[in-house]
């Protein structure tokens, strides 16, 4: 009988430990993905605890829906521009703040929408669409010949444009 209970001990001790190395596993890669560098998620980066659409179609069937303006940035990777606005972007509390209020998209590709480049097809630019689906061509930054093109010291005036365009939505609907 003895040799019995040491038998049912030590297979009870290897279960505690495979279920000890679980969570230790478990932990580790928790904290893995905290870190950026992994897959990024569909924020690519502009906010990576907002929510975001995949597509231009599911931002606007989601905007009709909510009734939420949609916020549209087009960007490229390999665009020092549209890095340097994401770097702002993503670490400014307020704009993170009121964004949350948008349905939310970044494209690093052109939809067929001619409506999302009045001006032109260029890097980094932003517009906002109102739940009746009307792009608002009328929210600008300050930059003439690139209407909808804002610079990192353009941050501000992005998040006054925000607000317009939250404000212009409370007004006409």
């Amino acid at each position: 009988a003895m040799e019995k209970s040491y038998v049912t001990m030590f297979l009870l001790f290897i279960a505690i430990s495979c279920a000890l190395a679980k969570d230790v596993g478990k932990k580790e890669t928790k904290e893995t993905t905290a870190k950026p560098k992994l897959p990024q998620t569909l924020s690519r980066g502009w906010g990576d605890q907002l929510i975001w659409t995949q597509t231009y179609e599911e931002a606007l069937y989601r905007s009709k829906n909510s009734n939420k303006p949609v916020m549209i940035i087009h960007h490229l990777d390999d665009c020092p521009h549209s890095q340097a606005l994401k770097k702002v972007f993503a670490e400014h509390k307020d704009i993170q703040k009121l964004a949350e209020k948008f349905v939310l998209l970044n494209l690093v590709y052109e939809t067929t929408d001619k409506n999302l480049s009045p001006d032109g097809q260029y890097v980094p630019r932003i517009l906002f669409i109102d739940p009746s689906l009307t792009v608002r061509a009328d929210i600008t930054g300050r930059y003439s010949n690139r209407l909808y093109a804002y610079e990192p010291t353009d941050i501000s005036l992005l998040h006054s444009n925000m607000q317009k365009a939250l404000k212009l939505l409370k007004t006409e609907l």
